[in-house]
């Protein structure tokens, strides 16, 4: 029963949401505190990547799911094991990140684009917070569905 109530609805997305944007983080942050290292190439997972990677994980919930609709289940199965930038494994989200596009070519062969760092920083810090405030909300929700119930 339990799991029934933790995988439902938003839940799993949005741990996951919550993963991707932590682990993307520590790649702006690497990239950041790297960018006068010479030959140093900023590398990245897009978030386009991401939200194609969970598009494929919900649809694959869907298809699988029972007559309560496609919200119920736990993300995984064949939309996990992928080979793309982003897989969900046995202990969790993985980023495969690559070399991100853009930045200023520099003798050394690295690229640096620092104003693009700090949007993608700020951008991501956003969607972190926006994913963890409604991944509170629903469990202030099932907390509350809880104590009415005891």
């Amino acid at each position: 029963m339990i799991d029934g109530v933790v995988n439902a609805g938003a839940m799993p997305a949005l741990e996951l949401a919550i993963g991707y944007a932590s682990q993307r983080q520590k790649l702006i942050a690497h990239n950041i505190a790297n960018l006068s290292t010479p030959s140093h190439v900023q590398t990245d997972v897009s978030p386009e990547s991401f939200q194609q990677f969970l598009r494929a994980m919900l649809q694959e919930r869907r298809d699988r799911a029972d007559s309560a609709g496609g919200t119920t289940g736990p993300l995984g199965g064949d939309a996990g094991e992928s080979d793309g930038p982003i897989s969900l494994g046995p202990t969790g989200l993985r980023l495969k990140p690559v070399v991100s596009g853009g930045g200023v070519a520099f003798h050394d062969r690295g690229n640096r684009d620092l104003e693009r760092l700090m949007q993608d920083l700020a951008e991501n810090t956003a969607a972190f917070r926006v994913a963890v405030d409604l991944y509170r909300s629903q469990s202030e929700i099932m907390k509350s569905a809880i104590a009415q119930r005891a």
